[in-house]
């Protein structure tokens, strides 16, 4: 079989904050960012990598969910238990840096897991946890 991840989604609250976080901090570009009756869908993904990416998307829009649902959502995204993305870095440190020297809530500093992955993790603006993994073989 040949398949390949082509998008994944994470919900986000702020559409500026979400562009700022991924193409300033991260480094991603926008590939695409779609209004629609006052939401928006951002797609972006990591430069040289074009068939990778990630759509930013207002999880109000998500057809079928009750409203009592839609508030559980946005409580589990305030408090960052509702999404989350690994990412990968040959320069993990380097990566921990821009991020801490950015506005970032920082989880974890880089540090080797019992599991054998060394990885830090941050929060982007709508409290989706992203966790950095160094590459393997990176030094």
């Amino acid at each position: 079989m040949d398949i390949t991840i082509h998008q994944t989604f994470l919900p986000h609250s702020d559409p500026e904050a979400s562009v700022a976080f991924y193409r300033d901090t991260l480094g991603f570009e926008v590939r695409n960012h779609v209004e629609y009756g006052g939401l928006h869908w951002i797609t972006v993904g990591p430069v040289g990598q074009p068939g990778t990416s990630i759509v930013l998307h207002p999880p109000a829009a998500t057809p079928g969910i009750t409203e009592d649902e839609r508030r559980t959502i946005a409580e589990m995204m305030a408090k960052g238990t509702y999404a989350a993305i690994i990412l990968a870095s040959s320069d993990l440190d380097g990566t921990f840096e821009r991020l801490q020297g950015s506005d970032v809530e920082v989880v974890q500093e880089p540090i080797l897991q019992p599991y054998g992955v060394r990885d830090c993790a941050v929060r982007d603006p709508a409290g989706n946890l992203i966790r950095i993994q160094e590459r393997q073989g990176a030094v």
